[in-house]
């Protein structure tokens, strides 16, 4: 009898497990990029124009547009009474519970932070203005706020500016400018999308350009960040949210299903597990089936499990730890029991790791520490997580006495005389003179 998400189960005795392996992870790559030249790569690019040059008049034309409000530029800037309003009438459980996150957060990346200047070697010094884009399409998310602002400020960043669309009766949402409130933060916009990204990396007549973005968005606001990175700094290149999950027969199928869902409701949202039991295959296919039944986006969160999502079937589990690693996935479960520390030994490329059956996503989301912004789409090859570190840049301090000049110039002048710059040469020369 064929269930609903039979199509996702692939087993490696199917010729074309390989390809279908491959398959799915370009699909996951591609799903948030513009296609060089594509009409959507040529809007954005108009997108970012526009605002470049028109600045606020484009900000408040394209506001209109995409969100469907009417701002003037003097409206863009949330007031500071109304962050404090929102304090003042969040639900106090939620309040308490944030402020325990915050403290997770805050003590991980304090114990991480390497941002210490080290004497007449290196000088650290944090940058100074940063712009943090938080969603709010499908719901408000305050746990973005606390995971991209939190570092920043152990890291010493003076200048925090929040950005998110105006979705809630016209402006952000309450628990988001609380939870800005909470942490101090005080320049708070209700703007988002491409428009948001190119006002923070250019600046209008009322944002002040900043120097790094960071947090996630849409595609429109993934690709804005890859189109504006040089001109400032960014975090990553995010696509869809995404967990890898590596199972053995071990493992509880309703938890597998359940850690699955999680990630396939962000819509879009990927899910994939690799395990070599067959049975365990089975029994989350069916578990799958139960649970997204009783979620509230069960219908997005189906449809990513068709597009983005599979259970596929190895041989062993080695060679699902050695795929695994080639996807780089975003979140990486292993549910191995006393194997799943070893496997994540051999692990080089994830954004997070996840080890055990009681260390969901949800953890490391809302509570663990580490931020939760992450490569996703195999830039954990070359990505990392968003922490304290990446909100500072180092400068190099060289100080050399004559004699150690001296020590040096032959071999200096040498290198310089080679690349045919004999200016370069001359200035060691001229000091070294009797």
């Amino acid at each position: 009898m064929s269930r609903r998400f039979d199509q996702i189960l692939i087993s490696h005795k199917q010729t074309d497990f390989v390809k279908r392996l491959r398959d799915l992870r370009f699909a996951i790559v591609h799903a948030t990029r513009f296609k060089l030249y594509s009409k959507d790569h040529q809007a954005l690019q108009r997108i970012m124009q526009d605002v470049f040059e028109k600045k606020d008049a484009a900000l408040a034309e394209y506001t209109s547009k995409f969100d469907g409000v009417l701002l003037k530029p003097e409206q863009f800037r949330v007031d500071v009474s109304e962050l404090e309003k929102a304090h003042k009438q969040i639900d106090q459980a939620l309040l308490a519970s944030a402020r325990r996150a915050i403290d997770n957060v805050r003590e991980y990346q304090e114990k991480i932070f390497i941002g210490k200047s080290i004497s007449g070697k290196v000088k650290y010094t944090p940058i100074k203005r940063v712009g943090i884009c938080v969603p709010g399409a499908s719901a408000p998310l305050p746990s973005t706020v606390i995971m991209t602002a939190v570092p920043a400020q152990v890291a010493g960043v003076e200048e925090i500016v929040v950005v998110s669309p105006p979705r809630y009766n016209g402006t952000i949402h309450p628990v988001i400018l609380a939870i800005c409130h909470e942490l101090g933060i005080k320049e708070v916009y209700r703007i988002g999308g491409a428009q948001a990204v190119a006002a923070l990396a250019q600046g209008t007549d009322t944002i002040k350009k900043v120097y790094k973005i960071v947090g996630p968005g849409n595609r429109w606001v993934s690709m804005a960040k890859r189109e504006v990175l040089g001109l400032v700094d960014i975090d990553s290149v995010a696509g869809p949210s995404e967990v890898l999950i590596i199972a053995d027969d071990r493992a509880n199928p309703a938890f597998l299903a359940a850690d699955m869902l999680s990630q396939a409701e962000h819509d879009p949202g990927s899910a994939i597990l690799f395990t070599d039991s067959e049975n365990l295959a089975e029994k989350v296919c069916y578990e799958l089936e139960k649970q997204v039944a009783q979620l509230d986006r069960a219908e997005g969160t189906a449809r990513c499990l068709k597009e983005f999502s599979g259970i596929f079937i190895f041989e062993n589990l080695d060679d699902a730890a050695f795929w695994a690693d080639d996807f780089a996935a975003e979140h990486l479960q292993i549910q191995c029991g006393k194997k799943s520390r070893e496997i994540a030994d051999k692990i080089e490329n994830a954004g997070a790791i996840f080890i055990g059956a009681y260390s969901p996503v949800a953890v490391g989301d809302y509570w663990a520490g580490p931020s939760h912004t992450l490569p996703t789409g195999m830039t954990a090859k070359f990505f990392s997580a968003l922490s304290a570190n990446d909100f500072v840049k180092s400068t190099s301090i060289i100080e050399y006495s004559r004699e150690q000049l001296e020590a040096g110039s032959d071999d200096i002048i040498r290198l310089a005389m080679v690349e045919g710059l004999d200016a370069h040469a001359k200035s060691v020369q001229i000091r070294c003179e009797k």
